[in-house]
């Protein structure tokens, strides 16, 4: 399947791609004043905020918030309306095989073929990606041995649990070795074991591999002190920075206080 952009989308241009010195600096993904409207319904206004390089940025927000239609666009399943995306400096828009190449993808709902085996799953993503098919199986291996499913290649997907495919859908994301990873509402569904087993490997791709993580999320207990934390509501970021940043400013002791004060939302009103 091709997309491209509506020919009635107008972006902002972001600023040049860095160079030199300027380079070792460069985001993984910026993101640049983007709004985005479904008709008369606004689902983001301005949204600005960036992830790091060998970093692990929350993505906070209720159901509703804007999370899946930003995923959207830096995926470019839709075009951009205003303002600009890029990955690692290259602009979505101008450079889209590049800016795509350097990163991987976890949907929340589930893209797996559960007929298929967890290797065949494997190699069919990786030729889309040009991977001869050699390289992929050795690709593979090595993935799903870093994720802990090397017993359980041959397994039809259907017979895995929800956070083994979770795991699988991770694997795939990375078989092709990008620089930056992107989940939205990976552990929906999960119990808290499972959740926790996807979140310690994320985690550890940052610290062991340097990839840079957006994590969008619902959940408040997903977010640690050390991560960089991006509070999104009704399409609006109200806070960005270090989640120590965002509790300092908003006078708060832990991160679903801080977002209630943010949000002006009541406790009884949130997901747990």
């Amino acid at each position: 399947m091709t997309i491209s952009d509506p020919p009635s989308v107008v972006a902002s241009p972001l600023p040049d791609k860095p160079v030199g010195r300027e380079a070792a600096t460069t985001p993984a993904l910026s993101i640049s004043a983007v709004s985005h409207s479904y008709g008369a319904r606004s689902a983001l206004i301005g949204v600005d905020f960036t992830v790091a390089p060998a970093s692990f940025t929350a993505l906070l927000g209720l159901n509703g918030a804007g999370k899946s239609t930003l995923f959207s666009l830096v995926t470019r399943l839709f075009g951009i309306q205003a303002g600009g995306i890029r990955i690692f400096g290259h602009d979505i828009r101008r450079e889209p095989g590049e800016a795509l190449r350097l990163m991987g993808v976890v949907f929340q709902p589930r893209t797996l073929d559960l007929d298929l085996s967890v290797m065949q799953n494997l190699l069919y993503h990786a030729a889309l990606h040009g991977i001869g098919r050699r390289d992929a199986r050795l690709r593979g291996d090595e993935v799903l041995s870093r994720i802990g499913l090397s017993d359980r290649t041959g397994s039809k997907v259907r017979d895995l649990s929800g956070g083994q495919m979770r795991r699988l859908e991770i694997a795939r994301a990375l078989l092709h070795r990008p620089r930056l990873l992107l989940l939205d509402e990976a552990t929906v569904g999960l119990d808290v074991k499972a959740r926790a087993d996807i979140l310690g490997h994320v985690r550890h791709l940052v610290t062991e591999q340097g990839i840079g993580v957006l994590w969008a999320t619902h959940l408040f207990d997903e977010v640690i002190p050390s991560d960089n934390l991006v509070v999104l509501h009704e399409g609006r970021v109200l806070a960005n920075g270090e989640v120590t940043r965002v509790l300092d400013d908003s006078g708060a002791r832990d991160v679903n206080t801080a977002f209630m004060r943010l949000t002006g939302a009541k406790s009884g009103s949130l997901a747990p």
